[in-house]
């Protein structure tokens, strides 16, 4: 199977924009329903042989335990409990609107109140109008999603990789259901007193010293999907640091920088893997090292901080 397939924005948008909508309201159960972890780590999707998981919730909210996976094979949603009982449908055919409703009949079906306090979306256009209101994105291409699937199962695997080799604090490998990007997290010890202003998501968020990586498949402001590294808060000098390959480079985002290296650059080197380590790699060591992290110290090369192990 080919590292990294072709997958331009404007081919699948308007599978991106229906697929979204319904991620987030399966994400906005997530949120509602699971117990809250720091710098919000209870609230993104986990990767599966097959599609990505909400993982098991419920429990502490007075509902059963229960899953919710997307599966992009057999292109379903699948709503499991405890006890064994399923409910799936399929996830072509509906607009957001029909998928709102479809989605909330299924966990009923199983005994789950999956209400939620905000049955809108998060930081998109149409932020305003209801899920249940949304018969406009009603796109959904089998082949779009199955490779949206494949791209995000490969780049979760070299995030993994790259994750190994850190031995502080450190995120899951995670996928973002408000941004649509798979991300991994460094944080240092040192606290950040974000104002009260900044909102509770972003107080959360970036209440440590953090150095993050990821991947999104391009919006309406990047029209391409890259791979992204920022620091924050972002320290004097970060863009005076070099990055690895030639075709990374620094770029303003908001009041600050992205180290970016877009993936149809990556997909040319021979060894497209290679590239993205790299990349991933010196935007970590122009960040840590920007911030005065212990780069050697944190360093765990291979995933191993046993010391009778060579090279350690």
């Amino acid at each position: 199977m080919e590292l990294f397939p072709a997958f331009p924005l404007d081919e699948w948008y308007d599978t991106k924009q229906t697929l979204h909508r319904f991620e987030q309201i399966v994400g906005k159960v997530r949120l509602a329903h699971s117990p809250r972890r720091n710098h919000w780590w209870n609230v993104p999707f986990h990767l599966t042989g097959s599609g990505i998981t909400s993982r098991p919730m419920g429990l502490v909210d007075g509902n059963p335990v229960f899953t919710v996976d997307f599966d992009f094979v057999r292109h379903e949603l699948v709503a499991s409990n405890l006890d064994g009982h399923t409910a799936a449908f399929p996830l072509q055919g509906h607009s957001v609107a029909s998928f709102y409703l479809q989605f909330q009949s299924a966990l009923d079906s199983l005994g789950v109140d999956g209400s939620i306090p905000s049955a809108t979306p998060f930081d998109l256009p149409d932020s305003g109008r209801p899920f249940a209101d949304d018969h406009d994105h009603a796109t959904y291409v089998p082949e779009h999603a199955h490779r949206y699937w494949r791209v995000l199962s490969q780049v979760n695997l070299v995030l993994e990789e790259f994750a190994a080799s850190f031995s502080g604090k450190t995120s899951p490998v995670h996928h973002f259901w408000h941004t649509f990007d798979i991300a991994v997290t460094r944080f240092s010890p040192h606290p950040i007193q974000q104002p009260e202003r900044a909102g509770g998501l972003v107080r959360e968020a970036y209440s440590r010293e953090v150095v993050s990586f990821g991947f999104w498949f391009g919006d309406d402001n990047v029209p391409e999907p890259c791979f992204y590294a920022y620091a924050a808060p972002e320290p004097e000098g970060l863009t005076e640091q070099p990055l690895s390959p030639a075709q990374a480079e620094w770029a303003p985002s908001g009041q600050g920088h992205l180290a970016l290296l877009r993936y149809s650059d990556a997909r040319k080197h021979a060894d497209p893997r290679a590239a993205v380590l790299g990349f991933l790699e010196s935007a970590y060591r122009a960040g840590a090292g920007r911030l005065g992290w212990d780069i050697d110290a944190l360093a765990c090369p291979g995933g191993v901080t046993d010391p009778y192990l060579g090279g350690h």
